[in-house]
């Protein structure tokens, strides 16, 4: 086996991970700094080193296929954990200011690490140090300077800065319902579905039938999972069918890859960034803090 054919340029699959992204390719020029014919080019020879088409051309637009889409999954995967194995690296440079920060792992992957770079071109000399952390948070007994958390509006003895509300969104695959009209996939139809939760927030699904006046009696509760990542994936497999935060997923919605049942209902939950009163002047967290409020 040729190990070559395997481990393409990273150029290459950078331009394929954002031609995927946005199934345009004069999207991501414009994201790459790139002309379009670039990334035209870099695709075809990604394609003729893979041997199997990962678009196709539908006049002056592109689709991904079946192919594309399912190398594009397992490759953005792969991509995020080597931006994060690098931004650790980056944190350990000599004399820079960092802030120790917790956060929700689905959150930090799918959109801090996202927008980080924003606070990096602001902020040169400061270095934020990821920490995955799911329920309550131990300022005592570990190396933390912040957090960014989910919950109700009680943090005693914590300064909290509420960021935005929490809005839930039910997901389903796209082939959920199959040879069905997509309108009977309403919230009546998902009340007799398996449920799929995450365990931090048991009472979710109990907000959702509460707010569209379903007979709790018909809950069919499926398996939970810790991480919301590990939920999408299970709605994806075709386990049942999930309760999110929106934020959450509308890469997935807006790609076709998932669909959602119903609006977005608010949840009595928000998003927090929260820390010890003695750490309100760090220089490193005053710069995040202001950063993070101006974003959300």
């Amino acid at each position: 086996m040729n190990y070559r054919r395997l481990t393409p340029s990273m150029s290459l699959l950078l331009v394929f991970e954002a031609a995927a992204r946005h199934e345009s390719y004069t999207r991501a020029a414009d994201e790459l700094s790139l002309s379009q014919s670039a990334i035209s080019r870099q695709v075809q020879t990604l394609e003729d080193q893979l041997g199997v088409p990962l678009f196709r051309r539908e006049g002056r637009s592109v689709k991904l296929t079946e192919v594309g889409r399912r190398y594009f999954a397992e490759l953005s995967g792969a991509l995020g954990r080597i931006r994060g194995a690098t931004l650790q690296a980056m944190s350990h440079q000599a004399g820079a200011g960092s802030l120790r920060l917790a956060t929700l792992p689905t959150f930090g992957s799918k959109w801090l690490l996202p927008h980080l770079h924003g606070f990096y071109a602001a902020h040169p000399g400061v270095t934020v140090h990821l920490h995955s952390r799911i329920g309550a948070i131990d300022f005592l007994n570990d190396d933390l300077d912040a957090a960014i958390t989910v919950g109700a509006d009680d943090w005693p003895g914590l300064h909290a800065h509420r960021l935005y509300n929490e809005f839930l969104i039910a997901i389903a695959p796209p082939d959920t319902g199959r040879g069905r009209k997509r309108d009977t996939r309403t919230p009546a139809w998902a009340a007799k579905q398996t449920l799929l939760g995450v365990t931090s927030n048991q009472q979710a699904w109990a907000e959702w039938f509460s707010h569209y006046r379903l007979d709790h009696r018909q809950m069919r509760v499926g398996p939970s999972f810790e991480l919301t990542s590990h939920l999408i994936q299970a709605v994806r497999a075709g386990m049942g069918i999930g309760l999110v935060p929106k934020v959450l997923v509308e890469d997935e919605l807006s790609r076709g890859e998932l669909v959602s049942i119903g609006d977005a209902i608010t949840s009595q939950r928000s998003y927090y960034l929260v820390y010890p009163p003695g750490n309100e002047t760090l220089p490193s967290l005053v710069a995040f803090r202001e950063w993070l409020l101006a974003s959300c």
